[in-house]
């Protein structure tokens, strides 16, 4: 097999990687482990930014969303006894868009379809090869057993944190900067109207807690929980009695809503950036370099910035005009910093610890950002995400 850009992994980034491509007259391939179906169904985000959603109305991907997305002003911020709105419009003139990561796929499978893209699924072995030269391959086994290559002008690794692109970067020339924190989220998707107009981020004693939503039916839920907490130590009934505590119900007269949970799961928390995010003919995307806690909606609008950035690169690269592409590493590491300091900044202001003296601190940062014209537009500016390219 041979193609122009050989692009492994399915997920968002791969798929809207291909599609600004081919709108570039560019050919690829893209390569997954997984079933489509198995993609499609992978509950992650659901907060688009502005930049995000404007670039998929550039690419004539948003017709969909632009029908059902739930468009938010803002977010609530709130400890005990305390709630407060902060309006992302008349802030910094941007708001946010609450669209799930499955709806997104749905609508970039649908793409991919209509234009005939080639999507390889249910592969194994997959392997990278000679990206220091101008022809670079993957090696893969299909899902009927046969040994395959793919030879192409340029490998984008789109394949996440456990893929195979992130470690085909030599040891010696990767660098990498983790932090694992001491606590994880119970994440809960609910059958249930939301109880709130706009995303609620609670800091309480007992530990935070979120409250979301996919749709006008269906909410999404978030507890602090300690690192290896099994998810069957908590039922239907501890879950709601955490998040009644936690989200201030007969707080000033409001109440959850409770209803049947579908889907339950504890997602770990930690930051992880790679770099260089290029190697050769080895370009890394999304997941494949960085990771960052969900506690500032980075993680989905993190890779679709990159792909917006290497998409343009890429082409002007294979007509001859290196020069997008050779910055393309330093100029996406600008943002993923950014966007790591903000989802860390958000994450420690709002999980308490044991320690007493930070929680002081935590509360006192709480009011500032709550109380302060300068706190709140900066928090703003960073949720609702600052341009492509910053």
């Amino acid at each position: 097999m041979r193609t122009q850009v050989a692009i492994v992994g399915a997920g968002p980034s791969g798929l809207l990687l291909s599609h600004l491509l081919a709108a570039d007259g560019i050919e690829s391939v893209v390569l997954e482990t997984r079933s489509e179906e198995y993609v499609a169904s992978r509950i992650r985000a659901g907060i688009l930014e502005q930049s995000t959603v404007d670039l998929l109305r550039a690419a004539g991907l948003a017709d969909r969303l632009d029908r059902e997305a739930d468009p938010h002003r803002g977010i609530h911020l709130q400890w005990p006894h305390e709630r407060h709105h902060l309006d992302f419009v008349e802030l910094a003139g941007r708001q946010v868009f609450v669209y799930g990561q499955t709806e997104l796929q749905k609508d970039l499978v649908a793409a991919a379809h209509a234009r005939g893209q080639d999507v390889v699924y249910e592969i194994d072995d997959t392997a990278l090869h000679d990206l220091e030269t101008d022809r670079p391959s993957v090696t893969f086994t299909d899902s009927g057993g046969t040994a395959r290559r793919l030879e192409a002008e340029v490998v984008v690794g789109c394949d996440g944190s456990f893929g195979p692109s992130r470690t085909a970067v030599p040891a010696d020339v990767r660098r990498t900067w983790e932090r694992t924190y001491d606590y994880s989220w119970l994440g809960i998707l609910a059958d249930v109207a939301p109880s709130t107009d706009e995303l609620i981020y609670a800091w309480h004693p007992d530990g935070f807690a979120l409250h979301s939503m996919r749709s006008a039916t269906v909410s999404r839920f978030y507890l602090q929980v300690p690192n290896d907490t099994p998810v069957e130590e908590w039922s239907e009934d501890r879950i709601w009695e955490g998040l009644a505590t936690r989200l201030g119900h007969g707080q000033d007269g409001w109440e959850l809503t409770t209803g049947p949970i579908t889907d339950r799961s504890v997602l770990p928390m930690r930051s992880h950036v790679s770099q260089p995010m290029r190697h050769g003919r080895l370009f890394l995307a999304g997941d494949a370099a960085h990771i960052v806690p969900p506690t500032g909606a980075k993680g989905l609008n993190l890779a679709v910035a990159d792909v917006a950035l290497l998409a343009p690169a890429l082409t002007a690269l294979l007509r001859g005009d290196h020069a997008r592409a050779d910055a393309y590493s330093d100029t996406a590491l600008r943002r993923v910093w950014r966007c790591t300091h903000f989802s860390w900044w958000m994450t420690t202001m709002l999980h308490t610890s044991p320690d007493p003296f930070d929680r002081q601190l935590q509360l006192s940062q709480l009011r500032w950002v709550t109380s302060s014209e300068a706190g709140a537009t900066g928090l703003a500016e960073n949720y609702a995400g600052l341009p492509i390219g910053f």
